[in-house]
């Protein structure tokens, strides 16, 4: 079983992510920095980024922030330096360990198997949240980060408190790929996932990608987010009310235009390049 896990913002200015998401009716955790295992010490080390986060009950947001001078940290400055917004994208499995072995052997280029952590607070303490994560080398997808991801402690994320949006948001139903060739870029996927692509989506057991071409997501973003690259350039969002997200975007400034049974919104600047489609649900 495969499903839309989460998305990542690579964002600058935390304070600024963390409004714009909130204007926007989101509720958003506190500032979590994640760690591995150190194998000289036994202790935890940084692993140089950190995030914050809007949990749904499908799926979640995650916008990470730099946190530390590790090999991690240096290649989410680089990246940031060339554009924020999204540049991650998580699969979710239930054995992400026997996933990367099935994709080293199918002859994907994977980086070795990563256990992370990252401490979170609790209404009754804090508690390590962690991972395992089976990621493809950097550079294999030209989106930016793929991986696939096994939660282990999923009560320390998915908390009842941040999950009450005053937006009504409740699912993450598709990440938007935008690319020069929208089909090779399908065809990636596929081959990745082992599922085919209909009409422009490759679906999961929950969630979906859809492709589309550069002008159409530049169109929905207010302008192109990755000129002559395939990237992530928006989000589907489960929402409850799409009359309430469009008074609401109009209150921070942000133009929206309706797009049948959805309501398109450019990302805030402080989130990068992109854009939402909010649908009821």
């Amino acid at each position: 079983m495969t499903v839309l896990d989460h998305t990542g913002h690579f964002i600058a200015d935390e304070p600024a992510a963390r409004r714009a998401l909130e204007a926007l009716g989101f509720a958003v955790t506190p500032v979590s920095v994640q760690s591995v295992p150190d194998p000289e010490t036994g202790g935890r080390k940084p692993t140089g980024t950190g995030n914050i986060c809007v949990m749904l009950e499908e799926g979640y947001l995650e916008l990470l922030l730099h946190t530390a001078d590790t090999e991690l940290g240096r290649e989410f400055r680089a990246t940031l330096a060339r554009r924020a917004g999204l540049h991650l994208l998580a699969f979710g499995e239930a054995d992400a360990e026997a996933r990367h072995a099935a994709l080293s052997a199918a002859g994907f280029a994977m980086r070795p198997l990563a256990r992370f952590a990252r401490p979170v607070e609790t209404e009754t303490g804090e508690i390590m949240a962690r991972f395992t994560v089976a990621r493809l080398e950097r550079d294999a997808m030209p989106e930016g980060r793929v991986q696939f991801a096994t939660h282990h402690t999923p009560e320390a994320l998915w908390q009842p408190r941040w999950m009450a949006h005053p937006n009504g948001a409740r699912a993450l139903r598709a990440a938007l790929i935008a690319a020069p060739d929208p089909d090779a870029a399908a065809a990636r996927y596929a081959a990745l996932l082992g599922r085919p692509v209909v009409a422009g989506r490759i679906e999961l057991e929950r969630g979906a990608l859809e492709f589309m071409g550069e002008g159409e997501a530049a169109t929905l973003a207010g302008a192109q987010v990755d000129p002559g690259r395939s990237a992530l350039a928006g989000l589907r969002i489960a929402v409850a009310d799409l009359a309430d997200m469009e008074r609401r975007a109009a209150a921070c400034g942000l133009p929206s235009r309706r797009m049948g049974d959805a309501l398109a919104v450019p990302f805030d600047p402080a989130l990068g390049g992109g854009f939402w489609l909010f649908e009821a649900g």
